[in-house]
């Protein structure tokens, strides 16, 4: 039987949505729990009391050696990333560095540190246009920077653990949503930035015609799958999300009708369209199957709950990236 407060689990990535949710699951579990973050993403105040909580940036490799030595983590989430598949093209060296460098980073110090297992945070986005619902055996050819670096990533592990022994498991989870979502980056979460922008009195805008394809999943019901890959399916991917798909057209229009319930009166702004793949959803039942995943998303449910939390957040700047490329850049990011 498993002793779980001596079990080190070490989470990158911790002030962020998945992070922050997984360190408290793993906290109430009695794990002890490790964080780190550059706080770029994510806010100070999502990281539960009872982290360990280290502020530093992954780019820096003598420091995060330097905290894996003191730590001396048993498991290791990696979840720091930049997810925004629409703007990597236009970030490119800024995503190459977040999204491959640092995390080659981290594999370096769970060689050199003997870490017992890394479960990483891939994405949808390696799979590309492909043929939805995705599934685990489809041959990823991804469409954009973001989804090439997750990619990389992905075969950098193997290549880990063929050489170094380095035991992991990938989790490609899709459109996760929840409380302390970052809803003051424009460029990504698209729930968020929908509910930002009407707390503020403007419009929901919508890319192109609408009729794009997602499947939003509750992070709640994708924690208890992810602890398992601690000690199970080394060298597995698994998609995790929810099996339900939506055109952006329904989900602007439930979430307009939550707005309307709190008194706010939304419009509907559709704005052109964007290089993106249209139809994006995946298959489960290696999930379900091996890891007892079961999604119980209520979409409206969530963006409710969601729509409650923004409400009581203070405001705070919506940031706006430097573009390394201005060539083809949308106008509604200018």
């Amino acid at each position: 039987m498993r002793t779980m407060e001596k079990i080190k689990v070490l989470i990158t990535g911790v002030s962020g949505l998945l992070g922050s949710h997984m360190a408290e699951y793993l906290l109430a579990k009695g794990y002890k729990v490790y964080g780190i973050d550059n706080l770029s993403g994510g806010y100070i105040e999502n990281i539960p009391n009872k982290v360990l909580f280290y502020q530093e940036d992954l780019k820096n490799r003598e420091s995060i050696a330097c905290l894996f030595k003191e730590i001396k983590p048993d498991y290791v989430y990696h979840f720091a990333a930049y997810a925004a598949e629409g703007l990597s093209p236009f970030i490119r060296n800024f995503n190459y560095s977040n999204n491959l460098l640092c995390s080659v980073n981290v594999i370096n110090e769970c060689i050199k540190n003997d870490v017992k297992k890394i479960v990483f945070s891939s994405s949808m986005a390696v799979y590309g246009k492909g043929n939805p619902p995705f599934k685990e055996i489809d041959q990823p050819a991804p469409e954009d920077p973001y989804g090439i670096a997750k990619y990389a990533v992905e075969l950098d592990l193997k290549q880990a653990l063929d050489q170094f022994g380095l035991k992991y498991s990938i989790v490609r989870p899709h459109n996760v949503i929840g409380i302390r979502q970052n809803i003051w980056d424009k460029y990504r979460n698209v729930i968020g930035i929908w509910i930002r922008r009407i707390l503020r009195g403007e419009s929901i805008t919508v890319f192109g015609d609408g009729m794009q394809k997602r499947a939003f999943s509750d992070i709640r019901f994708c924690l208890e799958p992810m602890e398992k890959l601690l000690y199970e399916h080394t060298g597995q991917i698994f998609n995790i999300g929810s099996d339900k798909e939506y055109t952006l057209n329904r989900v602007a229009a439930l979430l307009k009708d939550v707005a309307e319930e709190f008194e706010f009166k939304p419009i509907v702004e559709h704005l052109e369209a964007r290089h993106e793949v249209k139809y994006a959803y995946c298959d489960h039942a290696k999930a379900k199957e091996l890891l007892g995943f079961r999604d119980q998303t209520d979409l409206k449910e969530t963006i409710r709950e969601m729509f409650v939390w923004a409400i009581k957040q203070k405001d705070r700047d919506v940031r706006q990236m430097t573009y390394e490329i201005e060539r083809n850049i949308y106008n509604y990011w200018k």
